[in-house]
């Protein structure tokens, strides 16, 4: 039970804290700088603008692989090593889906430009980042020797 609130707290959490970043953006919020411009794009397919040729699908293709995600973390009893990681992936994965039903598009804001041109993202897809790495460190490092077979 304790992970499961772990979990949900940390979804919820990053959830709103993306969303509450984004409206900021929505809202005409506008910083440039030297390597970094915080400024609104909106991002029709996924990481680099992959897929934005699916449309209007992709959204729905994103919402069965989040249920089957969230499915497959519950059901394994994964949500009570990785409670906190998968709460901050599936928080940031319900954000950037929300925006593709609200806005038609992931609102993004945060453009990379120092000596390159890198991908434009946002807070949500940080926490995804972040959980992804976490859960690879803590099943790479794992001390339970029942995994290797």
């Amino acid at each position: 039970m304790r992970a499961f609130v772990i979990f949900l707290l940390a979804a919820i959490g990053t959830f709103i804290i993306d969303q509450s970043i984004k409206t900021l953006f929505l809202d005409g919020y506008y910083r440039a700088g030297e390597c970094i411009d915080l400024q609104l794009h909106f991002n029709k397919g996924v990481a680099f603008s992959m897929f934005a040729f699916v449309g209007p699908y992709l959204k729905w293709i994103q919402a069965v692989m989040i249920g089957g995600i969230l499915y497959y973390v519950l059901k394994e009893g994964y949500i009570k090593r990785y409670a906190l990681p998968v709460g901050l992936l599936i928080g940031g994965a319900l954000g950037n889906l929300y925006d593709r039903f609200v806005h038609d598009g992931v609102v993004d804001y945060v453009a990379w430009h120092c000596g390159f041109r890198f991908a434009v993202f946002n807070y949500a897809d940080v926490a995804i980042d972040i959980a992804v790495m976490w859960i690879l460190l803590l099943a790479y490092f794992s001390s339970d020797k029942s995994n290797a077979k």
